[in-house]
């Protein structure tokens, strides 16, 4: 190893991250938005799937299809929020 990289190598920091203390209220208002984000998420997974039985019993299954393909990726949109976040700042 050239003194150039053990140089780079020891400047770069390696900070880890700690969330403060006067956090831990948000942090619980955003645990219980991705909680209840969730549970709206599987009851509307639920409210599509009743929706589809009756429209696929009348032969309009179509548009029920493409709601439920919008329901699954706001719950993807839900769990990965943080990723997202993370990726952006």
């Amino acid at each position: 190893m050239n003194s150039f990289s053990a140089l780079a190598a020891s400047v770069i920091p390696n900070p880890t991250p700690t969330v403060p203390a006067q956090a831990g209220g948000l942090l619980t208002i955003l645990n219980w938005a991705a909680g209840i984000g969730l549970v709206l998420g599987v009851l509307g997974v639920i409210i599509v799937g009743i929706k589809l039985v009756i429209s696929l019993q009348r032969g309009e299954g179509g548009q029920t299809l493409a709601s439920l393909g919008w329901v699954l990726m706001g719950c993807i949109i839900i769990t990965g929020a943080s990723g997202i976040v993370r990726a952006f700042v």
